[in-house]
């Protein structure tokens, strides 16, 4: 048996993160550049918004070309410890 970990994800691949928290005008932009320091080629396109039925919170779902395991980690660990994020999918 190899001592390697195989990867279930091949790289690069579409990766959609999706993002919620609570609704604030500067959600959107705010939580794209967040994804855009680790994804600098993150297009408008790949970006969409939805919001909860009570109109209280938003949904973002952006989607990525992820690169590697550790671009993803790194995404997620800026995300969940973002104030304006409440949970990361």
């Amino acid at each position: 048996m190899s001592d390697e970990k195989q990867e279930l994800m091949e790289f690069p691949c579409r990766f959609p993160l999706k993002i919620m928290g609570e609704r604030h005008e500067a959600f959107v932009s705010t939580i794209t550049e967040v994804v855009r320091i680790h994804a600098p080629d993150l297009a408008e396109i790949d970006v969409v918004l939805r919001e909860s039925s009570g109109g209280r919170f938003y949904a973002l779902t952006v989607t990525i070309t992820a690169t590697s395991r550790q671009q993803l980690d790194n995404i997620y660990l800026s995300l969940t410890g973002h104030p304006m994020v409440k949970m990361v999918l």
